[in-house]
């Protein structure tokens, strides 16, 4: 049976999109268009005479990209004045629609502005990778390091405290000048988004598989080991997000940036959360927001004590925040009701 030519396109930018997962390209694709495996090879193979992909070995292929690198001093930089020099003319090349040009001059000059005015670093390196299906964009400083640079401003006692705090938003070093909602907002637009600093990384995307990734790739596992502060971005070329769409998940309309959602497996990582202690340090700043989701997406299990501070005690006091909870396992959804009911 021919497949028409708008089938063929569909079947092409779906084998692009899957590429680099750890899966059988070959079987998800056979499974996803009920095709035959040797109509997925045909279109491999095509994808490797047009230049898009190579075969690393057997079953597994990666896409070739095109690398762009960029370096320069840290002084009298304009983010926006670099961007359209330099980073925009690489963008127009790749016909991406409106929605993703816009989505990459807000992230990219967020991210950059934060390396100009808050790194201390001499240089700030800028590094593109463009591919046919999606763009990664490294932004690179040897600074003071973003998450020590916040432990000592607000005296935290651990960067990991500082991590726990990016992940609700509004947080800076220079309130004056910024809201605190660059990082936040970006993560979100981005398909992924890591801030890697102090061998440590801030992440809203799927924790194991990060983890994986930056075990398992030399180039990102060096970048874990640099001074300084690595941000490393990716977005599809056909992303249908909005920048607008994003902002309005975490805004009622009239009272601006006042919900904010936290992954709770990110912010724990392997651990699970069973203390006051914990519970304390994640309800601080609370009171920013006027909702608060928690994602209990991959964490099994909590603590009586953490809880009991988080939903009865913290609730109690601030009675105006909305506590919401998402993705909760029968353990945690129990532990909750359990705390809530004891009298």
């Amino acid at each position: 049976m021919s497949l028409s030519k708008n089938k063929k396109s569909q079947i092409k930018e779906y084998i692009l999109d899957k590429i680099g997962d750890n899966d059988d390209v070959v079987d998800k694709v056979q499974k996803c268009f009920e095709i035959s495996a040797t109509t997925v090879y045909r279109y491999l193979d095509e994808l490797i005479k047009d230049g898009a992909i190579k075969r690393k070995k057997r079953g597994k292929y990666v896409l070739l990209e095109k690398q762009y690198n960029f370096s320069y001093e840290n002084v009298g930089l304009e983010e926006d004045v670099i961007f359209a020099k330099d980073i925009r003319p690489i963008l127009l090349e790749q016909n991406l629609p409106t929605n993703v040009m816009n989505i990459w001059y807000y992230a990219f000059t967020e991210m950059f502005n934060n390396a100009i005015e808050h790194s201390e670093s001499k240089r700030i390196q800028c590094s593109l990778f463009v591919s046919r299906s999606n763009i990664n964009m490294l932004i690179r400083d040897q600074g003071i390091g973003i998450f020590k640079k916040i432990k000592e401003y607000y005296n935290y006692e651990t960067l990991d405290d500082v991590i726990s705090e990016l992940f609700k938003g509004k947080l800076t070093t220079d309130s004056k000048n910024h809201t605190g909602e660059g990082i936040f907002f970006t993560s979100r637009l981005m398909d992924i988004f890591v801030v890697v600093s102090s061998k440590k990384y801030f992440t809203h995307d799927n924790y194991k598989e990060i983890v994986s990734t930056l075990d398992e790739d030399d180039e990102l596992n060096q970048l874990m080991n640099n001074e300084g502060t690595v941000v490393w971005m990716r977005l599809a070329n056909r992303s249908h997000k909005q920048i607008k769409e994003v902002f309005d998940m975490f805004s009622d309309g009239n009272n601006g940036f006042n919900k904010t959602s936290i992954p709770m497996k990110n912010v724990f990582g392997n651990n699970f959360p069973v203390s006051r202690s914990q519970a304390r340090r994640l309800y601080n700043r609370f009171d920013r927001f006027d909702e608060v989701e928690l994602d209990f997406r991959g964490v099994d299990e909590i603590g009586q004590a953490f809880a009991h501070e988080l939903f009865v005690k913290f609730a109690s006091l601030k009675p105006d925040i909305k506590i919401k909870v998402v993705n909760a396992g029968k353990e945690v959804e129990n532990m909750i009701n359990r705390v809530k009911n004891t009298k």
